[in-house]
């Protein structure tokens, strides 16, 4: 059976929090460095060339908040990996995109996958609690379900966080003391790469910095990307935004009847009359991984529960290639799975979350701790 997401408790400033991150994680840092490298160097990227890679992001992190460059120096300090090595786990989507395209204007063998992941966000309207449901299947390298970790960031300069990510990340998905709650779907098309943006994982830690819903809102439609992102934000109120994100522009997809399914290909007829989806090649199985959520979750006929949703996500439908992935081969080679399901209360505080869910169903409840938010109180 998969273990457990460890839960690791942090709290001061920048600096502070960084060191002791880089401790308590220091061997999964260094586990999921090792399979990222060794990507890279199949693209033709050593210690030197990764670094390279790293410095060209290293001024747009700067400009958008300096201390997350100094909360990643001191997680490396800590870890006793060089700065390059957890720069790379904030930045892994640009960076490997990057290598790749400069690896194929050499001629090298193509060595990236992008990660899946199909959400799903219940209203208040649609749920039998009268809460917001806010939930996802994470697939991605199979190594990933030992580099994970669940954050509780304890901050005095705003929300405290809980937040699922690869060891050595500021953030991935999660929520907030203020009731904010974010996730996130890979996306492609045409505008991707032309300029250098923030990397994708660092928006979300920003949004779920955030105090005001309409703040996380801003950061997310407003800060420039590198590539494109489908990026899901919700508050305990019962408010939910998917934003389809293209480097210089967002989209927004409204939910139905109270539920809100995203998988990963365009949804917006605005982004699709103006971009180009290049993704399919990739991720066929989108298509119908979306439809299986709305199927599942219509033919229940009532208002839905956090189990329903497990249900809906839990789908083997054409397995391997279904909405619950069990390890299997990618068209590169790779090994993928669904390497996480959760599914997260923002009301409550609550994130539950289920490693492998293909090979086992073992949820572990994560808290923040903290006087519940009311399911109808202003944003």
């Amino acid at each position: 059976m998969a273990q457990a997401f460890p839960l690791i408790e942090l709290s001061g400033p920048p600096a502070e929090r960084g060191l002791v991150y880089g401790r308590l994680a220091g061997e999964r840092i260094a586990r999921g460095a090792k399979h990222y490298n060794a990507q890279l160097e199949r693209l033709g990227f050593d210690a030197d060339g990764v670094a390279a890679l790293v410095e060209r992001l290293v001024p747009a992190i700067e400009a958008f908040d300096p201390s997350y460059v100094v909360e990643m120096r001191a997680i490396a300090k800590g870890a006793e990996v060089p700065f390059a090595t957890v720069a790379l786990l904030n930045a892994r989507t640009e960076i490997l995109k990057l290598a790749k395209h400069e690896s194929d204007r050499r001629g090298a063998r193509p060595d990236t996958d992008p990660d899946g992941c199909t959400t799903a966000v219940i209203l208040p309207e649609a749920s039998a609690s009268g809460r917001l449901i806010h939930a996802q299947n994470w697939d991605w390298k199979v190594e990933c379900a030992e580099t994970g970790v669940v954050l509780h960031i304890l901050r005095e300069d705003g929300p405290d966080i809980l937040t699922f990510t690869e060891a050595g990340g500021l953030a991935r998905s999660g929520c907030n003391a203020a009731g904010i709650a974010v996730t996130a779907n890979y996306l492609e098309s045409d505008r991707d790469y032309r300029t250098l943006g923030v990397p994708l994982a660092l928006i979300r830690r920003k949004a779920l910095e955030s105090a005001h819903f309409a703040h996380a809102l801003r950061i997310v439609a407003t800060t420039p990307k590198s590539a494109s992102n489908n990026i899901v934000v919700s508050h305990a109120s019962g408010l939910v935004f998917n934003f389809e994100c293209a480097p210089d522009e967002a989209f927004t997809v409204a939910p139905e009847s109270g539920l809100l399914v995203h998988a990963n290909h365009w949804l917006s007829p605005v982004a699709l009359a103006k971009l180009r989806d290049t993704g399919m090649a990739a991720m066929p199985d989108s298509l119908y991984r979306d439809l299986r959520v709305r199927q599942v979750l219509a033919a229940k006929g009532r208002r839905l529960t956090p189990d329903d949703v497990k249900e809906a996500l839990f789908d083997d439908l054409l397995t391997p290639w279904s909405v619950c992935r069990p390890p299997r081969e990618s068209f590169t080679d790779n090994l993928t799975a669904t390497v996480a399901m959760l599914v997260i209360d923002p009301a409550e505080g609550v994130m539950e979350i289920a490693p492998l869910p293909a090979l086992q169903r073992a949820f572990t409840t994560y808290r923040l701790q903290r006087p519940p938010v009311a399911a109808r109180s202003a944003a």
